[in-house]
């Protein structure tokens, strides 16, 4: 298996395509890969588990002809396992699902790594992390939802960030900890002072007109 997710520890910036323009996404991707982001999050939500629906495998395979960056792809749904081989067919790098939606986590995530891409666990706002607890180490990244999932443009939960740290002692300094919901130049030191490493920021870049500043304002903030 290839792992394509950046080195644990690094800190990276995920922007979300959910913000952005979709009747020019492949340029969309280009300007923000132009500014060295190595990592896209792809947010799958299916009208059920989450009140939203946004993309299924066909957009993901025609991103991943416009794009090299890692596609870190979020699934939002009720039935991860039946539908994340057709996104791994589709050209993602990563899966990340909710353990509420699988009765065997571990089983579940072995499966996904035969398959050739990283994994990802997640904690809803209201998920306690002791849920996690025993399948957190088997993961590549552990996605800490730092706003309720379904839509953008949500303001940051602290109190949901703050489960990065319960997170960072469980899985040590070998697995990412993503934070995603409300990141901007505003919230992403806070963030990372949890001890998160990655930071979906959707709106505060693409809802921007300059991507590169906006990005410059959150990785400057992000070392701060």
């Amino acid at each position: 298996m290839m792992n394509r997710l950046p080195k644990a520890g690094t800190l990276e910036i995920a922007p979300s395509i959910l913000s952005a323009d979709f009747a020019s996404l492949a340029s969309e991707i280009a300007q923000v890969t132009a500014q060295g982001i190595q990592v896209v999050h792809l947010d799958v939500m299916d009208g059920h588990f989450v009140p939203n629906i946004t993309i299924g495998p066909p957009v993901v395979k025609w991103i991943r002809q416009c794009t090299d960056a890692v596609l870190d792809t979020h699934l939002m749904i009720t039935d991860p396992e039946k539908y994340a081989p057709e996104f791994i067919k589709a050209g993602s790098d990563h899966i990340t699902f909710h353990i509420e939606t699988v009765d065997d986590p571990a089983v579940f995530i072995d499966e996904l790594r035969s398959q050739g891409v990283t994994v990802g666990v997640t904690l809803n706002p209201e998920t306690p992390v002791k849920s996690i607890e025993a399948v957190a180490r088997l993961c590549d990244m552990v996605l800490v939802m730092t706003v309720h999932p379904g839509f953008g443009g949500q303001s940051f939960i602290d109190e949901a960030a703050q489960k990065c740290r319960q997170v960072r002692q469980i899985v040590g300094p070998g697995v990412r900890i993503e934070v995603d919901g409300g990141i901007d130049a505003t919230t992403v030191a806070t963030a990372k002072n949890y001890g998160a490493d990655t930071f979906v920021a959707g709106n505060a870049i693409f809802g921007q007109k300059d991507r590169a500043a906006a990005i410059t304002a959150i990785r400057q903030a992000m070392k701060g």
